[in-house]
C-alpha cells in the first residue's frame, strides 16, 4: 500500500491564533447581551418582556395545540365512548388502557361502554393518534398544559378525571336514541 503526503497550506500568525474569529464571536455575544438587556429594561413596551406573571397571565394556545387527551360527553351528559378500543390499539407508547363492559339491557344502539378507561400521562407522547382514530369523536386533545403532580400515581388519569377535563361537546350522531 502506498501512502500519499498531503501538504497543508502555511497559515499566518493571526490565522494560527484564531484572533479574528475569537473577536467576531465576542462581538456577537456582546450584541446579543445588550439586546436582551434592552428588552429587559424596556418599560414602555411590555410585549418584549421575557417574564410572564404566571397565575394571572397564561399562554394563549393556537388551535393546533396538542394538549392532554380527555374524554367528552354528549349534550345529554352521556358518555360518547363505546369502548371500541381503537385509541388503545393506535397509541404508540401504549398509554391508554380500556376495560370494556356490555350493557345488561339492549335498550339502545350502543352495545358496550368503558367500565374503566385509563391514560398514563407519563407515557403519553401527545401525538393525537387517539383523537384521529376515534370513530365516535369521544376523545379530544384539550388545551391543558398544566399537568403537575407530586406522585406518579396521580399521572394515571381514570375515566372520571378524563371526563372532568373533557367536558361536554355537541354530538351529531344520536346513537343513544331508540331505533
Amino acid at each position: 500500500m502506498k501512502t500519499r503526503i498531503v501538504k497543508r497550506p502555511q497559515l499566518s500568525v493571526g490565522e494560527r491564533i484564531y484572533f479574528a474569529t475569537v473577536v467576531k464571536g465576542l462581538l456577537l455575544t456582546i450584541k446579543h447581551f445588550f439586546g436582551v438587556c434592552r428588552d429587559l429594561f424596556d418599560w414602555k413596551n411590555k410585549k418584549t418582556a421575557i417574564t410572564m406573571q404566571y397565575p394571572e397571565e397564561r399562554w394563549d394556545f393556537k388551535d393546533n395545540f396538542r394538549g392532554a387527551p380527555a374524554l367528552v360527553m354528549d349534550q345529554f351528559g352521556r358518555e360518547k365512548c363505546v369502548a371500541c378500543q381503537m385509541c388503545e390499539f393506535v397509541c404508540p407508547p401504549k398509554a391508554i388502557t380500556i376495560w370494556p363492559a356490555e350493557f345488561a339491557t339492549k335498550d339502545n344502539n350502543v352495545e358496550k361502554f368503558p367500565d374503566r378507561f385509563e391514560i398514563d400521562m407519563l407515557r403519553c407522547i401527545y401525538c393525537g393518534f387517539c383523537e384521529e382514530a376515534c370513530p365516535e369523536e369521544a376523545i379530544f386533545l384539550v388545551k391543558e398544559a398544566e399537568l403537575v403532580h407530586t406522585d406518579k400515581k396521580d399521572f394515571i388519569h381514570d375515566k372520571g378525571k378524563l371526563y372532568e377535563m373533557g367536558g361536554i361537546r355537541e354530538d351529531r350522531i344520536l346513537k343513544w336514541q331508540h331505533k
